[in-house]
């Protein structure tokens, strides 16, 4: 049992490139924390640096108390779970849980008893004689994960262990992993894409992007506090609906594109960072699941033209256009993303599955004030967390 600290690790490439730019991050002893970001964000390379199969350019690793920036993959006292699951597919389900302990030569009835330990933990007893190629893929996970524990290791790195699953062994595989994580209290790092696995598993989340992490924190408040545009926009499904929009003069209005949304007075006095942006631009968020159709309540709202709606059986998903220009955050969408027969002003709110609305329709979305996000439309950083 150990802790992983990273303080101010950098990798440069040869060509110039930096993946990883100063990360300081820090798994504590028992912890898991996940990765999350877009596709080329450093988020593998940053957890390959700590297994040692990438080389640390500058900054320091340390493994419970020693530096480990230049000691070997193999001395580093670290199970790997990968995304292809790495096994070996002439070797059966126990010779593959056990080859760590063959590595070191082990005794062989220690393996043997360590092996069913780990098949039993797992759930593989009734496969130890199957071999790979007979096996469903989470039985597969399952082995990869048997072969990490049966190390019994300072620490875990997974990396993305279980992309390759369809969506409900996800997250049977999700809350397997967790269980698992807490009985054995070992510190964990584990990368994904898939924020609904950074959000329901992590102790807490670290968002990266361009290299950078963005901000660690447990994953509620991440949800509820982004520190900048680029956290706001990305975590959330469907993404949050960020809007070029100006503070009115007394900060008791939001000019939305050709509306205007009244805000409550007493919201400069739970925000008084708003106060230094009165009859300034802004870009304000507005999370899918917090808008509400309404006539008028005395919430802040807007009208929108629906344009799509998408029933998902507990809610509906109301695509919707307004004349206020939206806000893409770097990274937040693939390149090769296209928006299907919208306007320039798109954005979704999740709704009531029994709400009546028809594309081609108007309704007025209402939120409540305290669930509006601002963000400084020039440094991104959110103005009031």
């Amino acid at each position: 049992m150990a802790t992983v600290s990273l303080e101010n690790v950098t990798k440069t490439y040869p060509n110039g490139f930096e993946a990883v730019r100063g990360v300081d991050l820090d798994v504590s002893d028992g912890e898991f924390v996940v990765l999350v970001g877009p596709s080329g964000c450093g988020k593998t390379t940053l957890l390959r640096m700590v297994a040692g199969l990438e080389q640390i350019t500058s900054g320091t690793l340390r493994i419970g108390e020693a530096i480990m920036n230049e000691v070997a993959p193999k001395n580093r006292d670290l199970a790997m779970v990968f995304q292809n699951y790495a096994l070996y597919p002439n070797m059966t389900v126990a010779q593959n849980i056990g080859f760590p302990l063959k590595v070191r030569k082990m005794p062989r009835n220690e393996i043997r008893d360590k092996v069913a330990q780990a098949a039993e933990l797992m759930g593989l007893t009734k496969l130890l004689d199957q071999r790979p190629g007979r096996l469903s893929g989470g039985q597969r996970q399952r082995v990869a994960m048997g072969r990490a524990i049966v190390r019994e290791p300072a620490a875990f790195l997974m990396d993305e262990p279980l992309s390759n699953l369809d969506a409900r062994l996800r997250v049977q595989m999700r809350a397997e992993i967790n269980r698992l994580q807490r009985r054995l209290g070992v510190a964990t790092l584990y990368v994904t894409h898939d924020q609904t696995e950074a959000m329901t598993m992590g102790d807490r989340v670290a968002v990266l992007a361009e290299g950078k992490v963005r901000q660690c924190d447990v994953p509620q408040r991440i949800y509820d506090h982004p520190t900048d545009l680029f956290v706001g926009g990305f975590i959330g499904s469907p993404a949050m609906n960020l809007y070029e929009a100006r503070l009115g003069a007394d900060a008791r209005s939001l000019q939305l594109g050709s509306q205007r949304l009244e805000l409550p007075d007493s919201l400069l006095a739970r925000r008084p960072e708003l106060a230094s942006y009165r009859d300034s631009p802004v870009v304000v968020g507005f999370r899918p699941e917090h808008l509400r159709i309404s006539a008028e309540s005395g919430r802040p709202g807007f009208v929108g033209d629906v344009d799509l709606v998408e029933p998902l059986g507990s809610e509906l998903l109301v695509h919707f256009a307004i004349d206020a220009t939206p806000v893409r955050t770097h990274e937040s969408e693939p390149a090769e993303s296209v928006s299907l027969g919208g306007t320039a002003g798109d954005g979704i709110a999740s709704v009531d599955a029994a709400a009546a609305v028809k594309p081609g329709g108007r309704l007025r979305l209402e939120i409540d004030a305290d669930r509006i996000h601002f963000f400084d439309p020039t440094s991104e950083q959110s103005i009031s967390q």
